[in-house]
């Protein structure tokens, strides 16, 4: 039954009932072991045929199918063209899959080739240059120090990183404080405590006050930009030890306590006061912390820019617009182009005014104007509001920028420290690059008694007896604690000449004694 020769197999078909024995060689084809069976099922050899067993189940059409006896013969069915098409879709979604599996490969390998190939131009561009890995990266550290000398030298490294221009969109990212009572209360006073507040409570400060003065509504500012923008103020600020985001802080919240106490919404335009309080929040961004006489003597690229005129001053503005030109910060965007113009003028001229060196010249021209000026006479106040107004804006921001000495001693007090330490950076600075040195700046020669006594005597006090003429309300709570500490320092300043002397005395005394003791040998 198959076994009488080992070339050759046997199989047993049942056809139409009948038992039908079927021999073939062992190296046949499947497709020749077909034509065999379709010839013993009397069809044409092309038609598509299945074997199955006893049980049903398909058997492969090839040399190797398993042994079958008379008993168990297979049966032989052809398919019909529904099967066909079924198997032959079945065949395509394989032939598919199996195409875009190798389409796949071919793209990775691809991808991986054109890879190495670049990487091998770059290596061998490296190689040509004479430019070793080690090298390249010696040559990057250099420049980095390079870059960082010429920032040092020139001091040129304003706004470099341009993303502090860019608005937060992740407004309020800055947790909204809310203010009591007694807060609400005590920001609208000279001696309201600066120290006591975090960044988000003093964004929180300053957003109150535009609120509270009615500028959001009277203007139709946009909260969310407001936030915005005052978000992008704080980060624009840098972190100096005098000239940063609490000192902005500390200088707007006194031209709001100035606006209240000396009820300026009643005197000046809405516009007036606008232009009071955004030009007090940005009167110093990005101050680098050294001051215009450095800027000039090592020639920065500020002085260059600014022809030596108030460099840091016209920076500070530069850098306000340049926040306002994002649209997302411009509490100004529902202005029409002649009232931007307006505050635009008004905001520069007063940032500009905060140069100490054009203090005599300005509070000189508001003593002439001020002189028998009189609130209280309506046609003399039509007649010169325009020009008063003008100096006055000047004077108030310039109050407001150096009025720490305004506020109670524990709050006046750490300010002086910050200015010293600022101060003694700078000269520390001028000495090293061989630049005059201010000797208030210069840590061996000023104490904090000396370097407060002729600042508040000559500068602070006649600038606010001056504005005290129109504003008489303010001699009680700005001028008589300037007063006072004007006394302490100089009780201060005494002291330290009392110990001073007396050191001098011992010193002398050990001197002498040394001398005579070298006589007796």
């Amino acid at each position: 039954m198959g076994s009488a020769s080992s070339s050759h197999r046997v199989i047993y078909l049942d056809v139409d009932g009948r038992i039908q024995k079927v021999v073939f060689s062992r190296f046949c084809s499947p497709c020749d072991i077909k034509e065999l069976l379709c010839t013993a099922l009397s069809v044409p050899r092309s038609t598509n045929i299945s074997l199955l067993d006893a049980s049903g189940a398909m058997v492969s059409i090839d040399p190797t199918m398993p042994h079958n006896t008379e008993r168990s013969p297979y049966r032989v069915v052809p398919m019909t063209g529904g099967q066909l098409a079924d198997k032959e879709e079945l065949f395509q979604n394989v032939l598919t899959q199996v195409a875009e599996q190798f389409s796949r490969a071919f793209k990775i390998n691809e991808l991986k080739t054109e890879v190495t190939n670049r990487l091998a131009m770059l290596e061998k561009r490296v190689e040509l240059e004479g430019m070793k890995v080690v090298e390249i990266e010696k040559c990057r550290n250099n420049i980095k120090k390079l870059r960082e000398e010429m920032a040092s030298r020139n001091n040129s490294n304003f706004l470099e990183d341009n993303k502090k221009l860019t608005p937060r969109r992740d407004v309020p990212s800055y947790p909204k404080y809310m203010l009591s009572h007694q807060t609400i209360d005590a920001l609208r006073k000279p001696v309201f405590d600066v120290w006591l507040w975090e960044a988000n409570e003093m964004l929180s400060c300053l957003e109150h006050m535009y609120h509270d003065l009615g500028l959001v509504k009277d203007f139709n500012i946009n909260p969310i930009t407001l936030k915005r923008w005052l978000l992008c103020i704080h980060d624009n600020y840098r972190n100096n030890p005098f000239h940063n985001f609490r000192h902005c802080f500390c200088v707007t919240q006194m031209m709001y306590s100035m606006i209240c106490l000396c009820s300026l919404q009643e005197k000046f335009t809405p516009v007036d006061i606008l232009i009071l309080m955004t030009a007090a929040v940005c009167h110093d961004l990005d101050h680098p912390g050294y001051n215009n006489s450095y800027q000039i003597n090592a020639r920065t690229e500020l002085a260059v820019r600014y022809n030596d005129i108030s460099p840091l001053e016209n920076h500070h503005c530069a850098v306000a617009f340049q926040i306002f030109s994002q649209p997302d910060c411009n509490i100004f965007s529902n202005f029409d182009p002649e009232a931007f113009k307006q505050i635009r003028q008004g905001t520069i001229t007063l940032i500009l005014a905060t140069d100490m060196a054009r203090h005599g010249e300005i509070l000189d021209s508001f003593k002439q104007k001020v002189d028998n000026f009189d609130y209280a006479d309506e046609e003399h106040v039509t007649c010169v509001r325009r020009l008063i107004h003008y100096a006055l804006k000047m004077v108030l921001i310039k109050c407001c920028d150096i009025s720490n000495e305004v506020r109670p001693m524990e709050v006046a007090e750490p300010w002086v420290d910050c200015l010293l330490e600022e101060y003694f950076m700078q000269s520390d600075r001028e000495k090293t690059e061989g630049l005059p040195v201010a000797p208030f700046m210069d840590r061996e020669k000023v104490t904090k008694p000396t370097a407060q006594i002729g600042f508040i005597k000559f500068v602070l006090i006649p600038m606010f007896e001056t504005a005290m003429k129109l504003f008489p309300q303010i001699e009680e709570a700005m001028v008589l604690p300037l007063r006072e500490s004007r006394d302490r320092y100089e009780e201060l300043k005494q002291i330290d000449d009392a110990m001073n002397e007396c050191f001098l005395q011992v010193q002398k005394k050990k001197s002498e004694n040394l001398t005579m003791g070298g006589k007796k040998k």
